[in-house]
C-alpha cells in the first residue's frame, strides 16, 4: 500500500479570469467536455492510490462538494428511466474517495490554503494537486511523484521544461540531476527574470510533502500582497531537508487559463469515441478555411 493516503486540493479562487461564467458557479467546475475540471483532478488522485481528498474552499464553492455528494432524487429518476449507464458514471463520481473539506477564511495564498488542512493531514505525507493543473498521461502524474517520494523519502514537486519567454510566468528551480528525470534541488526562486533563472524547469501544480511542510509554512513571512507562498515554505525546506525535483511524464494543461481551458476541451474531445469523430472532422474544417 503507498504510504501517501490523503491528497488537498485548494479550491478557494475567486477565478476572476473566467468571469462572469465564474460569476455563480467556481471555476473549478468548469466542464472538460461534459466533466468538472475538479473531476479529472480527484480521479488522477484516487488512480494514485490517494483514499482522502481534502478540499480547501471558501464562500460560494459548495457546489464542489455537492457535485462528489450522493443525489438520490437525480439517482432515482435515471433508475426509473432506465438510463442505467448515467445513472453509473452520477454513483460513481461519490464513491471516489473519501470526501471533507475546510475553509480558507481569507485569499492569502497557496502556502496558506496547505496550512488550513494542517489538522486534518496530521502527521502524514500528502499529495497537492491544484485544480487549474490537467495532466494527461498513461501513469497518472500523482503516481510518479509518489513513487520517487517513496524511493527518495524526499518531498516531491513536479517540474516541466518552458520555453525562455514563459521562464517569469513560473516558480523555476535548479539543481543536479539523480537519475532520468529527477533532480536533487538546491534553488527555487518564484518567477524570476530570464537572466536569473537557474534553469528553465518550472514547477506545475502538483507536490508529495512531508508534514514538516506545516512547520516551514509556520515561519515564513507574507509575500506580495500579504500572501503566504507555498515556494517559499519549500525552500526553506529544501535547505533543511533536501528537496527532490522530477520532471513528470505526460502532457499539461493550464485549465485556468482561457487559451489553456481550450486545449484541454480539444485534446480530451479527441479521446472520447462519442464525439472524437466529428471534431476531427470540424478540426480538418475549420484547418482547410484557415489556410
Amino acid at each position: 500500500m503507498s504510504s501517501v493516503r490523503k491528497a488537498i486540493i485548494p479550491a478557494a479562487g475567486l477565478g476572476t479570469r473566467f468571469l462572469p461564467a465564474t460569476k455563480a458557479v467556481p471555476k473549478e467546475m468548469l466542464p472538460i467536455v461534459d466533466i468538472p475540471t475538479i473531476q479529472y483532478i480527484v480521479k488522477e488522485a484516487v488512480d494514485s492510490g490517494i483514499e482522502e481528498i481534502i478540499f480547501v474552499t471558501s464562500k460560494g464553492k459548495d457546489a464542489i462538494l455537492d457535485h462528489f455528494d450522493t443525489y438520490v432524487e437525480m439517482e432515482q429518476k435515471l433508475e426509473r428511466e432506465g438510463k442505467y449507464e448515467l445513472l453509473q458514471v452520477l454513483k460513481d463520481a461519490s464513491r471516489m474517495a473519501k470526501f471533507v473539506s475546510v475553509r480558507q477564511p481569507e485569499p492569502k495564498g497557496l502556502g496558506d490554503a496547505v496550512l488550513c488542512a494542517k489538522d486534518l493531514i496530521g502527521d502524514e505525507p500528502f499529495v497537492v494537486l491544484l485544480g487549474d493543473d490537467l495532466v494527461d498521461s498513461n501513469v497518472p502524474c500523482s503516481k510518479q511523484m509518489i513513487e520517487v517520494f517513496e524511493e527518495h523519502n524526499k518531498s516531491v514537486v513536479a517540474l516541466m521544461r518552458v520555453a525562455n519567454d514563459d521562464v517569469s510566468k513560473f516558480g523555476i528551480c535548479g539543481g543536479h540531476p539523480a537519475s532520468e528525470r529527477v533532480y536533487n534541488l538546491d534553488t527555487m526562486v518564484e518567477k524570476p527574470s530570464l537572466e536569473a533563472a537557474p534553469s528553465n524547469l518550472a514547477i506545475v501544480g502538483r507536490y508529495v510533502l512531508k508534514p514538516s511542510i506545516f512547520k516551514y509554512l509556520e515561519e515564513i513571512d507574507p509575500g506580495k500582497g500579504g500572501e503566504i507562498q507555498l515556494t517559499d515554505a519549500m525552500a526553506k525546506m529544501m535547505k533543511v531537508e533536501g528537496f527532490i525535483g522530477y520532471e513528470f511524464s505526460g502532457e499539461r494543461y493550464d485549465a485556468g487559463d482561457k487559451f489553456g481551458f481550450l486545449q484541454a476541451n480539444i485534446a480530451y474531445g479527441l479521446k472520447r469515441r462519442d464525439i472524437a469523430p466529428k471534431l476531427k472532422s470540424y478540426i480538418k474544417e475549420l484547418a482547410a478555411e484557415l489556410k
